[in-house]
């Protein structure tokens, strides 16, 4: 696919590499008991931590929390709040054969914290089988702190 570019650096092929290969092992932690879907991620901060990231599912469903959120909040919570990229992964029982894109509300969460212009979103099906999209394609009307 190739570097990804955008105002702060370019997203280097091994750096997207990196994350692919992070968010895959993020499935074995996947806590999804009732959906069978797990999901992995694999965040990338502005200085250059990566955060990692599983769904965790709840028996009430609501209390439910998304691999993307589960990162976020890891970051967030370790006073991280700039973010170049993340990495998705999913799929029934762990097997990639599809792309698992982002919910509304993690799409929303990204939006909080993430140049909707810049941030990029990693579609990934395999290490060769990925697609990278910017926050806004993904969520183009998005309501944010500039909003305020």
């Amino acid at each position: 696919m190739g570097a990804i570019e955008g105002k702060y650096a370019v997203l280097e092929e091994g750096q997207i590499q990196e994350l692919i290969v992070t968010a895959i092992k993020q499935l074995k932690y996947s806590y999804a008991p009732y959906s069978n879907f797990c999901v992995g991620a694999a965040l990338l901060a502005q200085n250059g931590t990566v955060y990692t990231g599983c769904n965790i599912e709840n028996a009430a469903y609501g209390p439910s929390n998304c691999a993307e959120r589960t990162a976020f909040f890891k970051a967030v919570s370790e006073g991280n709040r700039k973010f170049r990229a993340i990495c998705i992964v999913g799929g029934p029982k762990g097997r990639l054969d599809s792309y698992a894109p982002p919910c509304g509300v993690c799409r929303q969460v990204m939006m909080e914290f993430c140049d909707p212009e810049e941030f990029q979103i990693i579609l990934a099906a395999s290490r060769e089988d990925y697609q990278s999209f910017t926050l806004k394609e993904l969520l183009p009307q998005g309501f944010g702190p500039k909003n305020l």
